[in-house]
């Protein structure tokens, strides 16, 4: 194992009961007020992604956990000696909902800082954009659930993710024409 980052550069995931990130996350936020943590505890994350469905002809945007059952901290949590900061272990450890720290049993190992990078790189990114929660290919059949075409059966044809558009071949008239519709304008047939 290499030096140990600077503290503010620690970065590590914390394992906690299923369906309680968020009240993890709220409850840290809340105690590192209260019990003044702010110079062990910088950041705590529960990196998510808006997704965008169609359920019933109706477009909904729900957020969906890049790692569910987990919490991202920023913390002071192993001093240059490689030992824990007993006041950021305890702090954390009896957060209710967590579980441990990810690495061995007893000794935390920070993610790397090509790994923080990337995640933050990734949350900071869908934070601005809304991703289709189901994924489709070219081949496809689906079901036009929005627009003038609603409720008629096309092919994908082309899939283009960067700008959320699918280029669906309808029938129209008896003949095959391409339209280009939104993800959530259509549904799996």
């Amino acid at each position: 194992m290499g030096a140990i980052p600077a503290p503010r550069d620690q970065w590590y995931v914390i394992h906690v009961r299923s369906g309680f990130e968020q009240k993890v996350r709220d409850s840290m936020l809340r105690r590192i007020q209260t019990e003044e943590m702010g110079d062990y505890i910088y950041e705590v994350l529960v990196p998510t992604e808006r997704v965008s469905e169609v359920k019933k002809g109706k477009r909904s945007e729900t957020n969906r956990k890049f790692f569910p059952g987990y919490v991202i901290a920023n913390c002071y949590l192993l001093n240059e000696h490689n030992q824990l900061v007993d006041k950021t272990w305890y702090f954390v450890k009896e957060t209710d909902g967590v579980l441990n720290f990810a690495g061995t049993k007893d000794h935390p190992i920070p993610m790397r800082q090509r790994e923080v990078d990337g995640m933050l790189a990734q949350v900071r990114d869908k934070d601005e954009s809304v991703v289709p929660k189901i994924a489709f290919s070219v081949g496809d059949t689906v079901r036009v659930a929005d627009g003038p075409f609603e409720s008629q059966n096309g092919i994908i044809e082309e899939i283009d993710p960067e700008r959320g558009v699918l280029r669906v071949s309808v029938n129209i008239f008896g003949r095959s024409t391409p339209v280009d519709l939104e993800y959530w304008q259509v549904e799996k047939a």
